[in-house]
Parts: C-alpha cells; sequence; structure tokens
C-alpha cells in the first residue's frame, strides 16, 4: 500500500481584518461559539467526539516525550480553543491539568499547553460516473408578472451567450398568471411585452424556438412548477432551473453538466448577487481602491438562495414519486417545499453545493411569499437583508443620512 507525505501548507494570512480567522473557546462539555448566537450551548455529537479524540491524542504524545520519567494518567481540560484554516486544517490549543507519576511513584499534577494540527491531508478518490460537456441543457425559466422586466435581461444575455455561440441548449418560458391575470388575459395580458420579444429573437433566428407554457397559480410553488415541465419532457432530460435575474453563459452551462450527473448527483450552485447600485454607487472614502460600481467586487455569493438547480428529469420523477407517497398530495405543504428540499429529503442522491462565479445576478430585492414554508420565507428574507450591500457602505450610507439630519 502506497501512503502519500503529508505537507503543511503555511498558515493562512488574511488580507484584511474581515477575514481574520476566530478562535473558538470550548470545554470538555460546552461550546461557546453556537449557531443561533447563544452564548454556550452542549458540546454533543461530532463535535463531542472530535475533543475527545484531540485530548487523548495530546495526553498519547506527552506520555511518548517525557517517559520513562514522566507518565501521564488523569487529565481536565483548563481551557480549549480551535479554529480552522482553510489551508491546514484544524487548528487546537489545549491547557491542561495531568497527573503525572514519576518512576519513583511520586504524583503531582502538572499544567501543560500544546498545540495540535488535524492536517486536511486524507486524499480519497470516488469513483464517479462519466459525464461530457456536450450534453443538451433544458433551460427552464419561472416568470411572474412582477418578474418581466427582468426576463427581457435573461432573454438578451441567453441571445448573446447561448444563440450567438451556437450551444446546444434550450429555452422553455413558464409565464406565471395569478388568477386576476389569468381572468383578463383576453383583454390585457401582463406577458405580451414578454410574448413580443420571444417573437422577435425567434423570427432573427429562423432556426431557434422558445416555447412558453401558461400556468395560473397564486403560488408559484417551485414544485409545482416542476410537476408541469417534467411531463412534457423525457426521462434524459438535463434541467437547468433558472432565475429571470440569471445571467447564463457558457462556462456554467459546462459546470452544470459536469456537476449533475444522472442516478448520482444534482448541483445548486450558489450565484454570485450583485449589491444595490444604489447604495454601492455612493462616493467611498479616498483609501477605497474605487467607487465605481465592479459586479465582481460589489456583491457576495448567496448562501440563502436556492433557486437555480441542475438536474435530470429521471432523478426528479424519482424523488417526486416518493415524495408523493409521503404526503398523498397534501397542497399545502406542495406549495411550501422547495426543488432543493425534494432532493434533500427524497432522492437519496449527492446533493452538491458550490460557488459559481459565472452565474451572477443581478440586485433585486425579491417578494417573500409568506405561504411558503417558514424555512423558505426565512432564507427569502435574509437574503434580501444581507444582500443590499457590504458593510463599508452601509457604513458610509448611514455616515451620509446622519451628516444630513444633523445640518
Amino acid at each position: 500500500m502506497v501512503t502519500w507525505t503529508y505537507i503543511l501548507s503555511a498558515p493562512f494570512k488574511p488580507s484584511t481584518r474581515f477575514e481574520v480567522i476566530n478562535w473558538e473557546y470550548f470545554t470538555e462539555d460546552h461550546v461557546y461559539s453556537c449557531p443561533e448566537g447563544a452564548p454556550k450551548c452542549e458540546l454533543r455529537g461530532a463535535d463531542r467526539a472530535d475533543v475527545t479524540a484531540v485530548l487523548e491524542m495530546a495526553v498519547e504524545r506527552l506520555n511518548a516525550r517525557y517517559r520513562p520519567q514522566l507518565r501521564f494518567r488523569k487529565r481536565r481540560l483548563l481551557n480549549g480553543y480551535r479554529r480552522f484554516d482553510p489551508t491546514r486544517g484544524m487548528e487546537y490549543v489545549l491547557d491542561l491539568a495531568l497527573e503525572a507519576h514519576t518512576q519513583k511513584g511520586h504524583s503531582q499534577v502538572l499544567g501543560r499547553r500544546v498545540n495540535l494540527l488535524r492536517p486536511l491531508g486524507s486524499v480519497e478518490i470516488i469513483p464517479m460516473p462519466y459525464v461530457t460537456e456536450a450534453t443538451r441543457v433544458q433551460v427552464i425559466l419561472p416568470v411572474t408578472a412582477r418578474e418581466q422586466d427582468f426576463a427581457g435581461g435573461f432573454l438578451d444575455s441567453y441571445v448573446s451567450n447561448m444563440l450567438d455561440t451556437r450551444d446546444n441548449v434550450l429555452l422553455t418560458i413558464l409565464l406565471v398568471y395569478d388568477p386576476f391575470d389569468a381572468q383578463r388575459v383576453s383583454q390585457t395580458d401582463v406577458f405580451a411585452g414578454l410574448k413580443a420579444a420571444v417573437g422577435e429573437v425567434e423570427k432573427r433566428y429562423g432556426d431557434v424556438k422558445i416555447p412558453w407554457i401558461s400556468v395560473k397559480t397564486e403560488v408559484p410553488s417551485q414544485v409545482k412548477l416542476m410537476d408541469i415541465i417534467s411531463k412534457k419532457h423525457p426521462v434524459d432530460t438535463l434541467f437547468f432551473l433558472a432565475g429571470a435575474w440569471t445571467e447564463v453563459n457558457g462556462d456554467f452551462l459546462n459546470r452544470c453538466r459536469m456537476n449533475a450527473i444522472s442516478s448520482w448527483q444534482v448541483f445548486f450552485p450558489v450565484h454570485f448577487q450583485e449589491f444595490s447600485p444604489a447604495v454601492v454607487s455612493r462616493e467611498l472614502p479616498r483609501s477605497s481602491a474605487s467607487s465605481a460600481f465592479d459586479p465582481l467586487r460589489d456583491g457576495r455569493f448567496d448562501r440563502r438562495a436556492f433557486d437555480e438547480a441542475c438536474f435530470y428529469n429521471a432523478d426528479y420523477m424519482a424523488a417526486r414519486t416518493k415524495m408523493a407517497a409521503d404526503i398523498l398530495d397534501n397542497e399545502d405543504l406542495l406549495e411550501s417545499t422547495d426543488v432543493y428540499d425534494v432532493f434533500v429529503r427524497y432522492s437519496g442522491l449527492h446533493v452538491f453545493r458550490g460557488v459559481e462565479p459565472a452565474l451572477v445576478q443581478k440586485y433585486v430585492r425579491r417578494t417573500c411569499n409568506p405561504r411558503f414554508s417558514e424555512d423558505v420565507y426565512h432564507r427569502c428574507v435574509l437574503s434580501n437583508l444581507e444582500g443590499l450591500a457590504s458593510r463599508a457602505h452601509l457604513s458610509m450610507a448611514l455616515f451620509e443620512q446622519e451628516q444630513a439630519n444633523s445640518t
């Protein structure tokens, strides 16, 4: 058996104060950095097993170093600190009170500080099914009346990045009417402008067809919309479920093809969300690099959003069948569940989440529907709050407001 030698990288060096890695304080029973902001929570599960293993390793290494002069038995953790260095692994600093036994039979309590590192050095090769970048991608774009203006921008990027380059991709648009607009469609069609834009594209590219499907619903649940689309496509179709604010390009679609693996894995990319131009366009202090709006800098990866997804139709149909047997067609549950939840709970497949710099979205304040599940609604609200601007831009906005109020 051939083993790889551990080669430890240099410690991570932060370039700004916002990149400084914080140390987490813990004892044998509690940790003082909790997910919900509580000052102290119980150490349990994998965290407790990790701390126990680290303490045992520390005593083992101390015994190996000081034997036969000293032999440590009972130990007590006085203080524990840990932090995760992305270039090296998990670092620990432990203050231990140890009962040491000498060769003459005497015992005494000694204090020792030890530093340990659990390195990121265990490399494992996982066999994966074969995939190719030649697979056709079926883009699904749900559009509500409020999103119609953004859908025009989506269509422009689709034409320039997909049709002009002759990429192997198709587009289907879901026009989501609410009941009131659906009743008035013969007099006033709220999607008349989008339909006209689609017609212009089809006229310009004679061999291109962009079908649209009209759907009437008060709650445009992803699951209800995908149920309609899924029945109209073959089981081997690779779907990309997009948003009206997304800018689609070939680089992302290639990663969509590579990361969505039939009967194995689904891909939920974390898109890059631009900050609000109304806030970030304010003049920053001269120490800032530039006050000009730069979408690659003035934004953040929106880990709260699960709107975009790449998956095969057969995988969705299998998960959806299991879900139907579980909920017995509960309409309220269908309206409050998104596609991500369907795959996590019912598919049994790998659900891959990863940041995707090629998937950029324009800033928009989304409408959070309270009829969705509490988790989905909460994610939407947090996405709006965190996506407004950076700390520097918000600080400048507050400073300018206070200056204006004082004068």
